[in-house]
């Protein structure tokens, strides 16, 4: 389909961007690389007056380490984190999970911002941002804030994101050195977007004992979410098949399980068990 006619403008900073939002008075829309935006102006399930095009804001594009956490600018691409020297050194989980979006066009031109403010249910990155604890960096016409993960994407394609704001940032804990991580998925095979996707970040301690374990589940459900009773039932426990397929028994049971005409309620409850052990099981063996 044609989308319906709107104006371009193109801006050179995020103080310009929030002056254009403002002036179009909820009538703008933000594009960069445009993955999630553009289907959505096709079908006109969105019809902006104008666009503000972004993507040559130098700010938003870099990564960086602050103490403890990993910052990256909203336009970097999906190709650019998983090939980013400081990303893959500190939080490996992130690469590997955007090396898994879509395919060479949307890993080439999307944006891990854009990503994030879409809040598609069948995203691969949110399963990473609530393993590490992302926090989503805003600037708007109020100044700065931030938000975690489970504030921020409240429903499908629905975010806390202020109106005339900028996201400009995610910013990542980085996990204990000891630890290690995966992100598995089982995809969808018409679409590439999982059907389910699991990110563990866990290590054990010199006694064998797990001491870390962070498990977020997407691709099930609505929203994106941390499957914190897994985690419970690992920490303090020593190390074996045993505890982690039990504690993978728990893997559905933080989340609100969708069914649809690809897979019942159940069938996902059950994903949710096997891919979280499987993914265990590959970081903790």
């Amino acid at each position: 389909m044609i989308p319906s006619k709107f104006d371009y403008v193109r801006v050179n900073s995020i103080d310009e961007a929030i002056q254009q939002l403002q002036q179009l008075n909820g009538e703008g829309k933000l594009i960069a690389g445009g993955h999630s935006l553009v289907p959505l102006l096709k079908f006109r399930l969105t019809e902006p007056g104008a666009l503000i095009d972004i993507s040559r804001i130098a700010e938003l594009k870099e990564v960086r380490k602050e103490g403890n956490r990993i910052v990256v600018g909203a336009l970097n691409t999906h190709f650019q984190v998983a090939n980013n020297q400081i990303v893959k050194e500190h939080i490996p989980v992130l690469a590997e999970t955007v090396r898994q979006i879509g395919d060479i066009q949307v890993r080439n031109r999307g944006t891990i911002g854009g990503n994030i403010a879409h809040a598609d249910p069948a995203a691969d990155l949110p399963a990473a941002a609530h393993v590490l604890d992302a926090k989503i960096m805003i600037q708007g016409e109020d100044g700065a804030e931030t938000m975690d993960m489970e504030s921020f994407v409240i429903g499908p394609l629905i975010t806390m994101l202020p109106e005339n704001s900028v996201l400009t940032a995610i910013s990542f804990t980085i996990p204990p050195s000891h630890t290690k991580s995966a992100y598995l998925k089982f995809s969808h095979p018409a679409s590439g977007y999982p059907v389910i996707g699991v990110a563990v970040v866990a290590g054990v301690d010199e006694n064998n004992m797990i001491d870390y374990a962070k498990v977020a589940i997407t691709g099930v459900g609505d929203v994106a979410y941390r499957a914190t009773a897994v985690e419970e039932k690992l920490l303090g426990q020593e190390l074996s098949e045993t505890v982690i397929k039990e504690a993978s028994q728990y893997a559905a049971e933080d989340g609100e399980i969708a069914n649809d005409l690809f897979s019942s309620e159940e069938y996902r409850r059950n994903l949710c068990k096997v891919y979280t052990e499987r993914a265990l099981k590959a970081v903790l063996f």
